[in-house]
């Protein structure tokens, strides 16, 4: 089950309408309405009206299969007002939550965006949770509800589960202005009937995906150690993709159409996630230097609110560029040039930026032998140690090829020891592992370069108390 599919068993049914209901071309204003066959007892989440029992209404076409729900006599529910919007958290599926402390958390990154962007989108919103007996992480946003498939519910309260669940829940919350309402020129209006392809996936995602951790800092559910964190966690996904090399963050976002998020040809694309996120944290700080804090990527995306969302006209890469250029009182056209449209590396510019705030990008060797030195990635299980990645003109890509199992170096089998036997620094390496089910032996060769580096931000003991100062305006939290 994922978040934009549909589901029924014997406890729900579950429906993404987009997945079936079919549009009457030249009738796709007309008002819809939608009525289920279900159990008397069973109940509805969704952000349609319910205008009868199990009978939903929608405006429009566009509203009805934007509007997904789940029907089921086991829905729990939560609701909560933040400047008197009702918010209703529904949670289908076996886990046991804390209501008071999940209250809590969604109270107050919701506060944070309505203060980045001053009023809400819709009247009402709903979160629509499947809660899953195994490991899953998915949502999908939509006009004035998301859906959200995550497990396993048993953890749901863990840090690790807990910690992802609001997340993305602040990621999608964030898409009702962001993409939903602030959309691309080439969405508007959206053609059902064709591919729509745009370049500004580091706006709709990519800032998305920065603001959704970073107004967990804001209030206070992230320590500013604990953001920090999670900001290196994207660091090192974002350094061991090599896409980084290869192509743009908006040419990579035209590309989402041709593969979608599977793998497609190795290197070639970068996530408009991970690279938009450090472009919007890069562009956050920037601006927070160029203006001594007046203006910030905050300003931008109110300006994009009422320029752009508030009145239905969609923007252009040309809008946006001039947006940053007005609101930082400056031009911003290398930033583009090199980060946006080209494929200049990060590391100095955000170590720039982030000395701002006291804060430095330190990049440490990475002690893993297979892949600092030899340059591929594993993953281990009890039955298999397979290659997950392999880096560009390093040894490994010489003589290993992605999903080989390895099954022993130098003639000792590999039980989860491969670190341990790499790092006594034998002068051959003889690998045998099985490719297409056939036995191969080959052999890695080092070239004395590093891959897969580490990159970590961390704050500098000797900030000044002005950089100080300029953290606590930016993460509204002590340094």
């Amino acid at each position: 089950m994922d978040a934009g599919g549909s589901w029924l068993d014997e406890e729900q049914l579950y429906l993404n309408p987009i997945n079936c209901l079919m549009a009457v071309e030249g009738r796709e204003q007309e008002p819809c309405q939608l009525k289920l066959h279900l159990p008397e007892e069973w109940q509805i989440a969704c952000g349609l009206p319910e205008t009868e029992k199990h009978t939903l209404e929608a405006a429009n076409f566009d509203t009805l299969v934007d509007s997904p729900f789940i029907a089921s006599n086991s829905l729990e529910g939560i609701t909560f007002e933040v400047n008197s919007i009702p918010f209703h958290v529904w949670i289908q599926g076996d886990c046991q939550p804390d209501r008071k402390k999940l209250k809590q958390d969604f109270i107050g990154f919701t506060k944070e965006q309505l203060e980045v962007f001053g009023d809400f989108p819709v009247e009402e919103y709903h979160y629509l949770n499947e809660i899953l007996p195994y490991r899953y992480y998915h949502g999908v946003e939509h006009s004035n509800s998301t859906v959200i498939t995550l497990g396993p519910g048993e953890l749901l309260m863990q840090p690790s589960l807990y910690k992802e669940f609001i997340g993305v829940s602040s990621h999608e919350l964030f898409h009702t202005w962001n993409i939903k309402k602030i959309r691309p020129k080439e969405m508007m209006p959206y053609n059902l009937a064709q591919e729509n392809y745009f370049k500004t996936g580091y706006v709709a995602e990519g800032i998305t995906t920065y603001y959704g951790d970073y107004m967990l800092a804001r209030s206070g559910f992230f320590s500013a150690e604990a953001y920090l964190e999670e900001l290196n966690t994207t660091l090192q996904r974002y350094f061991a993709d090599y896409s980084r090399n290869n192509l743009s963050v908006a040419d990579s976002s035209f590309d989402l159409w041709l593969d979608g998020y599977k793998p497609g040809i190795p290197d070639r694309k970068v996530s408009i996630y991970i690279k938009g996120a450090l472009t919007a944290l890069l562009l956050d700080l920037q601006l927070r230097k160029v203006t001594s804090n007046k203006a910030s990527l905050d300003v931008v995306m109110r300006e994009l609110w009422e320029r752009y969302g508030k009145k239905g006209i969609g923007y252009t890469e040309q809008d946006y560029a001039q947006l940053i250029d007005e609101v930082a009182g400056q031009p911003f056209q290398t930033y583009f040039d090199n980060f946006i449209n080209g494929t200049a590396p990060i590391e100095q510019p955000l170590d720039e930026a982030l000395r701002y705030v006291g804060c430095t990008l330190k990049e440490q060797l990475n002690l893993l032998q297979h892949e600092g030195k030899y340059g591929f990635k594993v993953s281990s299980s009890d039955a298999s140690i397979k290659v997950t990645a392999i880096a560009p003109d390093s040894p490994a890509s010489e003589v290993l090829s992605i999903d080989d199992e390895l099954v022993a170096l130098n003639g000792r089998k590999l039980e989860n020891n491969l670190q341990q036997l790499l790092a006594l620094e034998p002068e051959e390496v003889k690998l045998v592992l099985f490719r297409d089910k056939k036995l191969r032996v080959v052999r890695l060769e080092q070239n004395n370069s590093m891959y897969y580096s580490k990159y970590t931000i961390q704050k500098r003991a000797d900030a000044t108390e002005a950089e100080k100062h300029n953290f606590k305006l930016w993460l509204k939290q002590e340094f």
